[in-house]
């Protein structure tokens, strides 16, 4: 008779996890707000619940978790300084893309959410708000269970949790893409294929995780590495364990060839859930990336590397060409989108100190960059609907000056020139390259960027050297937007002039936990 199994339970650190149960707690008292209260009611209590939210989550974040930093949850949560950089860069990136979120504009330009004005249940002003989108308050809610799953993805200490955070952030997106009442059609095709192609790189990252545990008997970062050096990389079951993981990985981050639903996407949804996607699922997606092949399998490196090396070669050439082609902005952005995922993956080949603070610093400057450059995008309006063709932003250089100068300023920081966010970024990342003998991601890294540079140059031009078509109008932004675009632009420029402080932060913070 064989005896019962005993369960040792997992002592949980709550101190150090305080973060996210402060945004998931807000999260469900989000839902119950959408639940009982009343219709009129819903979009302030809504909305100063998730700023609130995450304001408090940062504040226990700087004055809680970063004192209790360990593992913690049986080795599943790893609190360490990567884990909480990326964490505050999640919440501080998704605060501005929440007031993005949040703006209502006149119903002449009715946005993918709101309009202005409360609207009285059964009223005919409550009927057009619904058809507007006026009442689609889950927005909040469901972007607060996204980010949790966020900041659990970057402090991920085994597969299990890895992957359970994976589609705690990706399903709520999956929703959010298809919220665009005023381009329906479009944005539902958008929200099917990102959940469908979403599910096969879930699946592949399942099924990478198991013939990883096949092969090593743990799904443990810390025990993994270990596991990995013992077998030295022989087992016939844990290479394709690990490119499976990867596939599920880069897929998140929009990397060739698993980028086909980027475009599409970023088109259909909603501009400021673009801009939220954009942003905060790159730092998520990238901090989950190197946390598992720096501490998991950086016993495999002559494995990985070189696949790496060339998917990040495919990224950046295919995202930047293709980027030439486009003629609406959402689209070029995800080309844009595409060719920045594959500098980044530039630090992850990389596998040095160098590496890891330097992609911590490119996806802070590329993420508020990103920020404002899709609140702008959203302000941009022609026949009551966005004006996404690059055609119906000619001459607003001479009809919107201050518009076309930020929007100017935020192209050349994604082109990366001097005394903009992107060349501190861009040279910090290539430096880790060059220190790991891999100069030749370098100069296609740099001709890529001339490539990106002729389009940013290109929109620049079409504003302030062409004529205005006549019908395309500029909204005047509220508060809320007013304050994420400008935040967006000053981090642009002093992250250019002055990233010292920044750069300092990433450097103390390039060191993983076991």
């Amino acid at each position: 008779m064989t005896s019962p199994a005993t369960f040792t339970q997992a002592h949980i650190s709550y101190a150090a996890v305080v973060p996210m149960l402060v945004i998931f707690g807000a999260a469900l008292v989000g839902v119950l707000v959408e639940a009982f209260l009343p219709r009129a009611q819903r979009y302030l209590v809504q909305l100063g619940v998730t700023l609130i939210g995450l304001v408090a989550s940062f504040l226990t974040l700087v004055l809680i978790a970063r004192n209790h930093r360990g593992v913690t949850a049986a080795n599943a949560v790893v609190i360490d300084a990567p884990a909480l950089m990326l964490q505050g860069t999640v919440l501080v990136l998704s605060f501005f893309a929440v007031l993005l979120m949040a703006e209502r504009f006149d119903t002449r330009y009715p946005d993918a959410f709101t309009q202005s004005g409360a609207s009285v249940p059964g009223s005919p002003t409550e009927t057009n708000a619904v058809r507007l989108g006026a009442t689609t308050t889950e927005v909040f809610p469901l972007t607060l269970f996204s980010i949790g799953g966020m900041m659990l993805f970057v402090a991920s200490g085994d597969l299990l949790i890895m992957f359970i955070a994976l589609e705690v952030l990706s399903l709520p997106l999956y929703i959010l893409t298809g919220l665009a009442r005023r381009r329906r059609l479009l944005s539902q095709e958008a929200s099917l294929k990102y959940f469908l192609l979403g599910a096969f790189s879930s699946a592949f990252f399942l099924f990478g995780s198991a013939l990883v545990y096949g092969a090593t008997k743990t799904i443990q970062f810390g025990a993994l590495a270990d596991a990995v050096a013992s077998t030295n990389g022989r087992d016939d079951i844990l290479i394709p364990g690990v490119f499976l993981i990867a596939v599920g990985l880069l897929f998140k981050v929009g990397a060739v060839p698993f980028q086909s639903w980027t475009p599409d996407v970023y088109q259909g949804a909603p501009t400021p859930v673009t801009g939220f996607m954009a942003t905060t699922v790159k730092v998520a997606a990238f901090g989950a990336m190197l946390r598992l092949f720096y501490v998991a399998l950086d016993g495999l490196q002559w494995n990985w590397q070189p696949v790496l090396a060339i998917i990040a070669v495919l990224t950046m050439v295919v995202g930047s060409v293709f980027a030439v082609t486009q003629t609406d902005m959402k689209r070029l952005l995800a080309y844009s989108s595409i060719s920045h995922a594959g500098f980044l993956l530039i630090g992850v080949v990389a596998l040095n100190k160098t590496g890891l603070s330097g992609t911590m610093f490119y996806l802070v400057a590329y993420g508020f960059t990103t920020i404002a450059a899709f609140g702008i995008v959203a302000l941009v309006r022609s026949a009551g609907s966005e004006a996404t063709h690059l055609s119906q932003w000619a001459g607003l250089g001479k009809t919107s000056p201050v518009l076309a100068a930020v929007f100017s300023f935020l192209m050349l920081g994604f082109a990366g020139i001097p005394l903009t966010s992107g060349f501190t970024a861009k040279f910090a990342l290539f430096s880790s390259a060059v220190g790991h003998g891999s100069t030749w991601l370098v100069v296609v890294a740099v001709l890529m960027s001339a490539v990106t540079a002729f389009v940013y140059v290109r929109i620049i031009v079409l504003m302030y050297f062409s004529e205005p078509t006549g019908d395309t109008q500029v909204v005047m932004p509220s508060a809320m937007t007013g304050i994420a675009v400008t935040a967006g632009a000053l981090m642009t420029l002093v992250l250019g002039v002055a990233p010292a402080p920044l750069l300092n932060l990433a450097e103390h913070s390039a060191l993983f936990m076991r």
